[in-house]
């Protein structure tokens, strides 16, 4: 049975949103009969729609169309198409089987009510914005995709390959959805497993006493910081505390810690001067076992794997070029 996915874009869409699942599908289809999937591009008014890049796409009109698989793609506009009420009422109402989103396409699925009381996330950049903006919807900051029942969500941008990937496997196997990222030359499953890249030590929270208890976090990995401790710094009780951290970071206030934790340990692993277990006391780990189990959540890889990995890029030969030999 061949399955019709509907590409939902809208002016100032992200090209590679689109076009990474899309030729992701369009892949595992090509020699196949029939055709696993239709592919159709949509737009709420059809026709050509521009991308943030400038690149324009021609659409077809949401009128008539009933997919299978609705996937909404992100993009620097999706704040101003997330105030058309026809584009809403049609990710609500479009009856397709399942709903998927790529990067920032995650708030659309939410101000249709898709995510309400779902698991989702989005770029690692919005996910705090996202969990603000719907405190229904349980955003998970630290994946690459999420399936939670008929919806799937994923981070930014080219985790939408991954997503389709997913996808593919779940209805064509594995081997389908291997030969597929053979042929698009990416990974199968990344090496980082589901975790999205982290900018912790960024965050900039916008309330002062949660920007305060990062600090103070960042400063005292080696001690314990606990609930009630980094509470203190807020001057918050520890429930109200563990609230506001949550809908300001994407985070659990232990999460973070974790995090913190990891990405203060991973140049010195990468350094490969120091023995690890004298790492990862100094950064706060009980033990070396919980910095690995940390190290696989927030890397996929454990700390020697990555130490293995940054010798073996040091040791490779430099390229010369024929002229210069």
């Amino acid at each position: 049975m061949t399955l019709t996915i509907g590409f939902l874009v809208f002016p100032g869409f992200n090209i590679l949103d689109l076009s990474g699942p899309l030729a992701a599908f369009d892949t595992v289809s090509r020699d196949r009969s029939p055709r696993p999937y239709r592919l159709e591009v949509l737009s709420e008014p059809g026709g050509a729609v521009a991308s943030s890049c400038g690149l324009p796409v021609v659409t077809l009109p949401l009128e008539g169309r009933a997919p299978d698989l609705l996937l909404v793609v992100g993009g620097r506009g999706v704040d101003r198409a997330a105030a058309v009420p026809q584009l809403l009422a049609f990710i609500r109402d479009a009856g397709a089987a399942r709903v998927a989103s790529v990067c920032t396409g995650a708030f659309l699925l939410a101000a249709a009510g898709r995510l309400d009381g779902r698991r989702a996330t989005t770029h690692w950049r919005h996910a705090a914005t996202l969990q603000r903006q719907y405190p229904g919807v349980r955003v998970d900051m630290d994946r690459i995709f999420i399936k939670d029942g008929p919806v799937w969500s994923s981070a930014g941008i080219t985790a939408g390959i991954d997503l389709a990937l997913a996808l593919i496997e779940e209805d064509l196997g594995v081997e389908a959805a291997r030969a597929t990222a053979r042929d698009l030359v990416v990974y199968h499953r990344r090496p980082g497993g589901q975790s999205q890249f982290s900018a912790l030590l960024d965050l900039e929270p916008p309330s002062d006493r949660i920007q305060a208890a990062l600090r103070y976090a960042r400063e005292h990995l080696r001690e314990a910081l606990s609930v009630d401790r980094l509470a203190a710094v807020a001057h918050l009780s520890p429930r109200q505390f563990a609230r506001a951290f949550l809908a300001e970071t994407g985070q659990t206030p232990a999460k973070a810690v974790e995090r913190l934790r990891a990405e203060a340990a991973r140049p010195r692993i990468e350094d490969g001067i120091e023995p690890i277990e004298a790492i990862a006391r100094d950064v706060g780990f009980s033990d070396p076992e919980r910095m690995r189990r940390a190290f696989l959540r927030a890397f996929g890889q454990p700390p020697q794997a990555l130490r293995r990995g940054r010798r073996a890029a040091a040791a490779a030969p430099a390229y010369c070029p024929p002229s210069a030999r």
